[in-house]
C-alpha cells in the first residue's frame, strides 16, 4: 500500500492493518522527513487517545492529516504507533 500527498509518496508498505476502513501503516514505513508533529490529540472511544502528524510536501502544508495512538487502549494495542491518513491523502495499492 502507499500513501500519496501532494504527488509524493509519503508512505509505503506490505505491512498495514486495517481498522475501520483505514490502512494503518507500520511507523517505519513513513517516510519522516515529511510528517511534523502536531499539537492536535482526539479521542476515541474504543482506541485511546490520538496524536496527530502535519504533512508537509514542497512547502504545501496538510495540517493534521495522519494520526496514530501512542499509547492504545488494549483493544486497538495492534495499531499502536501505526499511521493512518485523511484530509487528501490518497491510500493506495
Amino acid at each position: 500500500m502507499k500513501a500519496i500527498w501532494n504527488d509524493t509518496i509519503i508512505a509505503e508498505s506490505s505491512n498495514t492493518k486495517i481498522v475501520e476502513n483505514n490502512h494503518y501503516f507500520p511507523r517505519e514505513d513513513i517516510k519522516e522527513t515529511y510528517f511534523k508533529a502536531s499539537d492536535t490529540h482526539t479521542r476515541c472511544p474504543w482506541k485511546g487517545k490520538a496524536s496527530y502528524f502535519d504533512i508537509e510536501v514542497d512547502g504545501r502544508l496538510n495540517k493534521d492529516a495522519a494520526w496514530y495512538y501512542p499509547d492504545p487502549s488494549h483493544a486497538a494495542k495492534p495499531i499502536e504507533n501505526y499511521v493512518a491518513f485523511w484530509n487528501g491523502v490518497k491510500v493506495t495499492e
